[in-house]
């Protein structure tokens, strides 16, 4: 479910996760960067290119293996420079980066390295007929901005905030048992704490507004589900922070 800018996604235990939803221009900013720093690389390569073809050097390689090798590497640049980086970086490229843009799956979460190769394969098909006139079209057309890529590889491209003084994900929570006195020792599920810790995850790169409902509709469902009063947990995050940290101690975790 998304509206004009942002995703919107239930999880099986009925909390609404929200993502902010990137835009063209944001987009086209991340590519603009990322396509200057891929000619700096075609310069490089010009120049391997220009030295091999330099009479004697290398003289067992020839020129038309050189010629060969630099159109491989060019090859390489155009359509691994993507892959690669969104396939290490979790979903980002270094104008992602730069931008606070990130890629994830349509459930929200982080995409895998099959999923950074099959939406940039489908990339020279988005740049068709020339500046992505295809994956402009696609992205004015869809109500979530996915170009034919993210359609074939069921990813989103998502704003994400600086993560301006935010360290570990745990770093507000040094002394949960502080935070949250009175927190009784509670059963908390797997999936649950596989959606705490989304939430997390994602809480740094989300509009403030949205952090604060996400944290209360998260900590309200749990706590009902175990008979933890509201004067316990004042603090919503904090109130998760103390339950994730209970779970993940537990022996029954693993």
């Amino acid at each position: 479910m998304s509206s004009v800018d942002k995703l919107t996604i239930e999880t099986p235990e009925q909390t609404l996760l929200e993502f902010p939803l990137a835009g063209i221009g944001s987009r086209f900013l991340a590519i603009a960067l990322d396509t200057l720093l891929q000619f700096a690389a075609y310069i490089v390569l010009g120049l391997i290119a220009a030295l091999l073809s330099t009479e004697g050097f290398l003289p067992t390689l020839g020129k038309q293996w050189g010629v060969a090798i630099v159109i491989f590497l060019a090859f390489v640049v155009q359509f691994g420079y993507y892959t690669t980086f969104e396939a290490l970086w979790n979903g980002q490229t270094p104008g992602k980066r730069w931008t606070h843009l990130r890629v994830i799956q349509d459930s929200g979460r982080p995409i895998s390295a099959y999923d950074a190769i099959l939406r940039n394969l489908l990339r020279i098909v988005d740049s068709l007929p020339t500046l992505y006139g295809v994956g402009i079209v696609t992205i004015l057309l869809s109500r979530e901005n996915k170009r034919v890529g993210d359609y074939a590889a069921g990813t989103v491209v998502v704003h994400e905030k600086p993560l301006q003084g935010v360290g570990s994900i745990w770093s507000d929570a040094a002394a949960p048992a502080t935070a949250t006195p009175q927190i009784p020792a509670v059963s908390m599920s797997v999936d649950e704490l596989r959606l705490v810790e989304t939430f997390f995850e994602r809480r740094a790169s989300l509009d403030p507004d949205v952090r604060r409902s996400m944290a209360r509709q998260i900590a309200q469902r749990l706590g009902e589900r175990m008979n933890v009063p509201v004067e316990v947990r004042p603090d919503s995050e904090k109130f998760l922070e103390a339950l994730a940290e209970q779970r993940r101690s537990s022996a029954r975790f693993h």
